[in-house]
Order: structure tokens, then sequence, then C-alpha cells
């Protein structure tokens, strides 16, 4: 288990950052700015939670998946290195998306974003998952990285849609394109 000493180090005030193997780098590059959307992303999912949305049980893993993401993304690849996020949690994310989808009604039409806080900001950690999964790609085609997370970022995306219409998003809300 990870533990934090100390908070307030300074070593960060001139711009760089400390990976997990002590390596100093820009705080603006590639692999903290993944790391960083991924935990903007689990705070969203905090929110969600905070707002009532279901199922919070399985949320509150799909954080602690998160925390494994950012602990395998802050070491650059080495060859002794062990990952720590596992595409088991793949296949227990497709396994929610199957259970959590099997009563939806199929969709016909673009909803629009909203309703109720929960749904809404479901939507808007879905938006999240997909910014923080195209930085992982991005980050992908220069380093060595844990394939599986870009997979699991993809259908996290997929699976926070589906609660957000399972948390009170209207299905009337849909998009009317205007010719």
């Amino acid at each position: 288990m990870a533990r934090i000493s100390k908070i307030v180090t300074k070593q960060g005030d001139g711009g760089q950052t400390g990976l997990g193997d002590g390596k100093r780098v820009s705080k603006h590059n590639l692999r903290v700015v993944v790391y960083g959307e991924v935990d903007e992303l689990n705070s969203f999912i905090g929110v969600c939670i905070s707002l009532g949305a279901a199922p919070k049980d399985y949320l509150e893993k799909i954080q602690n998946d998160l925390f494994d993401i950012g602990g395998d993304l802050c070491f650059p690849e080495s060859k002794n290195k062990r990952f720590v996020f596992s595409e088991k949690k793949l296949a227990i994310l497709d396994e929610n998306i199957e259970i959590a989808s099997k009563d939806l009604p199929p969709l016909e039409n673009f909803i629009l974003p909203g309703g109720p806080a929960p749904s809404a900001f479901l939507h808007l950690a879905r938006c999240v998952a997909r910014r923080a999964e195209r930085s992982f790609w991005l980050l992908s085609d220069s380093e060595s990285v844990n394939l599986a997370i870009g997979k699991y970022l993809n259908r996290l995306s997929d699976y926070l849609f589906i609660l957000a219409r399972k948390n009170g998003g209207e299905e009337k809300d849909i998009w009317n394109v205007e010719n």
C-alpha cells in the first residue's frame, strides 16, 4: 500500500514533479497529464457518489481501480515492473456493463447530457473518461504503457453513459436535428 508522508514538499514549485521512480519531469509531461486526468475522473466519480448515483458500491470499486491505474502510470515502464492494474478488472467492468444495460431500452436517438444531478455528473465523468483515454493512447504512441488501461478507460466511458441513463437521464431529451 502506498503511503503519503508529506503533502507539501515544495519540490514542484519550479514546474516539475517526480515520477514514481524518482525521475523529475515537467508537470506538462504527457504521462503526468494522463494520470492527472485519471485523478480528475476519480474526483468526478466521487461527486456522482455523493449525489446518490447508483450503484455506489461498484462506483467505489471503480475509484480504487482508478488509483491502481494512476499507480501504473506514475511509473515509467521498466523490465522489472509489475503492472498494478490487470485485465481482470476489465472483465469485471464488462460484466457490470451487461448487468446495467440489460433493462434499458435501445437508443433510437442521441440523448442530451443532463437530467437530475447524478445523471448530469455521470455524463461529465464520462467526458473526462474519454479525455483521459485519448491522452492515454497519445502516450502509448511514444512510451510503453499497460494497454489494459486504455481498454478500461474506453469501457468506463460506456459504463458511465449507461449509468447516466439509469440514474434519471431523460430519454425524451433527445438531439433535435434542425435542417
